[in-house]
């Protein structure tokens, strides 16, 4: 798969053209987990402001996640026994787990940011090994998704998640632990020795002591002892006094807000626009720039900023779609929003499952710099491993329902302009609605109209005036629909979003 350079030029300006069906798909994709045929014909025809606006609108209302009855359990609620507490934490696992799934399908850009989010701000949780501190992080998520980023770095740095993942905990003040303080400023803030050096790290580290692991239970909500504080004067990013948690919080937005808004802006437009935002064929540092500004002058709304960027000419321009290789989630999470098949909790559970055996585990990215996506989802064992699961579920699909391959089919094209007779037009609709782009040229299609022909003879297609053939009739439609979904699960454009 050629590597995309950014050659995208076009400005953070309003993009007015009413949306079409490639447009249309490519917002829904780059903010949820794609939509439905029907979803996204609706939004043919409106303006990306109106969509934009209803979208930011409905995840900034959407529920969160309810709280589970364990959500504030500690050790003494599990069992004893090592093999039945470690079974009922797996089990409280594996339900939060399809709860959030499920509210990743269903809530659009609430959960595709609250998901990004949890690549940014990382834990792990088969290192901190508690599922009631997983709730309240994952919370912590959803609650500040798309809410102010100052009040989201103070809250996601006293989650028990993090506290302990990041020795928190284990920072005394009179024996610092820099694991947080660091971080802090390499991955959640500034960027890697992006204007802040050793000795804040060692100030700020002593600043933030005091909250500590408390009792002999496990699992217990984290508390801060004023005795474990370091009380003596600290100099952090050039501010000196007897600083605490809040206080590091407030001077690292007031001394480096520049390079804060620069910083979150430039991942938030690799993870929405394009991977590359250093290449000097486009405008992306114009647009960064301008995405910044945005965010400085909003006080750190992330709303706002995502708003400007996902209504501009420069989200919408040819050169954004199509260039994004999917992870995991987006993989089969696109395929089932996209197709609209059938599916309950068990296909959920089976595709969170297939994300983690490709290394997108849920909960647990690989360390705290998180997943780094794109290319590193394609390598050789991860690309059949996509081949062969993404096979899989299509034939549990089409062994549960067949029909539903037909009717996906029909969707996309127009019975009443005789379409439906045609073989070609058909699969040409499902080529360019599933893949981003369509396929490479004439000489792809044409290799993917054979392959939805199948092996029905060509007089039912070309029977004179009268073909006898028609997707809403022929009892080969709904495999023919397969075959090809099957065909193009394993092309290279089938890997972008």
């Amino acid at each position: 798969m050629e590597y995309f350079v950014n050659c995208n030029t076009a400005p953070l300006a309003l993009y007015t053209t009413p949306l079409d069906r490639t447009r249309a798909a490519h917002l829904y994709r780059r903010l949820g987990f794609s939509a439905s045929v029907e979803t996204i014909d609706q939004a043919v025809g409106s303006t990306a402001e109106t969509i934009v606006s209803a979208l930011i609108s409905q995840a900034m209302s959407a529920p969160v996640i309810p709280a589970p009855e364990w959500a504030d359990w500690n050790g003494s609620n599990y069992p004893e026994d090592d093999t039945l507490r470690n079974q009922l934490k797996r089990t409280q696992e594996d339900d939060f787990s399809l709860a959030y799934g499920k509210s990743m399908l269903n809530n659009n850009l609430r959960d595709r940011m609250s998901f990004f989010w949890s690549n940014h701000f990382v834990t792990e949780l088969d290192i901190y090994e508690c599922t009631p501190f997983l709730y309240h992080y994952i919370n912590c998520l959803q609650r500040n998704a798309l809410g102010n980023f100052k009040t989201f770095v103070s809250e996601i740095g006293l989650t028990d998640a993090m506290l302990y993942y990041l020795d928190g905990v284990y920072n005394n003040g009179h024996n610092p632990n820099e694991n947080y303080a660091r971080e802090l400023y390499e991955l959640f803030t500034l960027g890697e020795g992006n204007n802040y050096t050793e000795e804040d790290i060692i100030e700020t580290a002593r600043a933030l002591s005091g909250y500590v692991e408390r009792g002999e239970l496990g699992c217990e909500h984290v508390t801060f002892d004023a005795e474990k504080h370091d009380t003596d004067s600290k100099t952090i990013l050039g501010q000196t006094g007897n600083w605490g948690y809040d206080d590091v919080i407030n001077i690292l937005f007031e001394q480096r807000s520049e390079e804060i808004a620069e910083f979150i802006c430039r991942k938030l437009y690799e993870f929405f626009v394009h991977p590359d935002s250093k290449d000097n064929a486009g405008n992306a540092q114009v647009i960064i720039s301008g995405m910044a500004s945005i965010f400085i002058a909003n006080d750190f709304e992330i709303a706002p900023v995502l708003s400007e960027l996902f209504k501009s000419q420069h989200f919408f321009d040819d050169e954004a779609i199509g260039v994004i290789i999917k992870s995991p989630f987006d993989f089969y999470f696109n395929l089932l929003k996209e197709s609209s098949f059938s599916y309950d909790d068990t296909t959920i559970a089976s595709l969170i499952n297939y994300s983690g055996l490709l290394s997108q585990r849920m909960f647990d990215p690989f360390d705290v710099a998180g997943w780094q996506r794109n290319r590193s989802w394609i390598n050789t064992n991860f690309m059949i491993g996509r081949w062969l699961t993404i096979e899989a579920i299509l034939d549990d699909f089409f062994n549960a329902n067949e029909d539903q391959f037909r009717n996906f089919g029909l969707s996309l094209v127009s019975l009443s302009e005789g379409n439906g007779s045609n073989p070609d037009v058909i699969a040409k609709a499902i080529i360019d609605f599933i893949l981003p782009k369509g396929l490479l040229n004439d000489s792809e299609y044409d290799k993917a109209y054979v392959i939805f022909r199948s092996d029905v003879q060509e007089q039912y297609y070309e029977g004179g005036s009268t073909p006898t053939w028609s997707l809403q009739t022929s009892m080969e439609g709904p495999t023919q629909v397969y075959l090809l979904l099957q065909y193009l699960a394993r092309q290279p454009e089938f890997q972008l979003k």
